[in-house]
This record gives structure tokens, sequence and C-alpha cells, in this order.
């Protein structure tokens, strides 16, 4: 019986049974990050968190907080947000209706191996004239694709803008300092092409797609057809998610859990990557 382990590419390697790597060692290794390192891509959610213009922003009521009257400390809270803020779950059903709602999406949608397509040479995110509603583009992807090989079936392909240095400034993270429905058209950030969506569904098969914006649409979409196209092919979405420059190109492992909510358009989502070492 052959055992796997996983190279710095995320491709798998053997060894026979009965040698010293076997496959509870391999994963004891990636857990105990002796063989890699973790990374959270998750910004915390508070006050400050930045919502869509539209939703209620999270809530945090002290229930309480202290010492008790038999001696010890406790703390308890109550706490209440929108389903889509901070780093957050889109599930298919946001923009598919009759798809997976956020308790239907399977594991493997949400763990497995990824990649990062780093467009932030062209969006210039800290430049005076960045290109705030620039589209990744199907050509960006293909230019990755000629560099680091073929997206692999069932990867989770995470979208490097660069906006995500933005993130403690919510205006310029949005685009506007304003709120409610009169921010909408106001909303600058860039996203992926509709284009480009129907490429990754028609020509790829992926397991998740991540963004390092607000939205996996640009800021100033109408029609919000990137939406339409990924979530109808029952593809997952991951936004402001954080980090992404400490993650390679290929060869990280991203385990992606959203709170399960059901019957859920989306959730808050703790998202942290695996990089083994020399990855």
């Amino acid at each position: 019986m052959a055992l796997g382990t996983l190279s710095c590419t995320g491709q798998p390697e053997t060894a026979q049974a009965g040698s010293e790597t076997t496959a509870a060692s391999v994963l004891m290794a990636a857990f105990s990050g002796t063989s890699g390192v973790w990374l959270d891509l998750t910004y915390p959610f508070s006050e400050s968190t930045t919502y869509w213009p539209t939703a209620d922003g999270f809530a945090l009521d002290t229930v309480a907080f202290g010492m008790v009257e038999g001696g010890y400390f406790y703390s308890a809270f109550n706490f209440s947000s929108a389903e889509h803020g901070g780093t957050h779950l889109d599930a298919p059903i946001h923009f598919a209706e009759g798809h997976q709602a956020a308790d239907e999406i399977p594991l493997s949608r949400l763990i497995g191996p990824a990649v990062v397509v780093d467009v932030q040479a062209n969006v210039r995110p800290a430049a005076a004239d960045a290109d705030a509603d620039y589209l990744v583009t199907t050509e960006d992807l293909e230019a990755w694709e000629a560099e680091h090989g073929r997206l692999p079936d069932g990867v989770i392909v995470l979208l490097r803008t660069g906006w995500g240095s933005r993130y403690q400034d919510r205006t310029a993270y949005l685009g506007t300092a304003l709120t409610g429905p009169a921010a909408v058209p106001e909303l600058h950030f860039p996203g992926l092409d509709p284009d480009a969506a129907r490429w990754l569904v028609g020509q790829r098969s992926i397991a998740a797609l991540g963004i390092d914006t607000p939205s996996i649409d640009f800021g100033q979409s109408t029609l919000f057809e990137t939406h339409q196209v990924i979530y109808g092919a029952d593809i997952p979405g991951f936004e402001n998610v954080a980090n992404l420059e400490a993650l390679p190109p290929t060869g990280s492992f991203v385990v992606a859990l959203p709170m399960k909510i059901e019957g859920g358009s989306g959730a808050p989502l703790r998202i942290v990557a695996f990089v083994p070492a020399g990855g």
C-alpha cells in the first residue's frame, strides 16, 4: 500500500508502507506547524469591521464581564452581524435561486489546495492613480497559467489585487465615506470580470473563489454578473480575504470554515492557509 505525502508544490509524493513517513506523521507535522506555517487570512470582527454600505454592522453587547459572587471571573457577550461583512462567505444561494445555502456547501469546496493570482501590478493599489475599477481578466488568468501551469481541478482560486492594503481605511477601501443606498453608486474597488468568471466556470473546474476586496464583482457593478455566474455554478465565494501577500502562487492549502447558518446566503468566515516549508 502506498501512503501519500505532500510536497511544497502541493503535489502528492509516494512513500511505501512501513517507512518512517506515514500519513499520520505527515498530518501531525502539518497540524503542529513543524512542516510549514499556518497563516490567518481573516480580519477580526469588531465595530470597525467593513460591511456593505446597506448592511448592519457588527455589534458586541456585554452580558457579563468581571468577578462574580462565587469569586471567579466570568465574561459573556451577545453579538449581531449581517451575513455579508468582514471576511465572509458568499453561499451560492446569495445570487442563484435554488442553489446551495451556507449550511449545504460541501467541505470539499471549503478545504483544499489553493493558488494566488496576483494582479496588483496592474491595479497599483498604493499609487495615486490606482485603478480602483480594475477587472481581473481572462488574460490575467491565462498569464498565470503560462507561468505556473493549468489551474488544477478542485483548486481554490484567490485573487490578490493588493486592495487589502487599504482595509483599515474604510473610505479608501470602499471608495466612498457614504453609507446606505446612496453609497452604492459611489463604490470603487477591483473585482473579477464577468467574462473571466464565465471562463472559470466553462473552461476550468475550481472549488471556490476568494478575493481581497469587498466583492467578487467590482464596485461599479450594477448587475453583479460575476456573482450570478460563479454562484450559479455552486462555487462559493470568499470576500475581504486578508494577508494574501503571505501566500505563494502555488503550493498552499486553505481551510475556509464559515458559521453554519441554516439556509444562510452567507456567513462570517474563518479562513486559514497552510504553506509547506519551502513552499
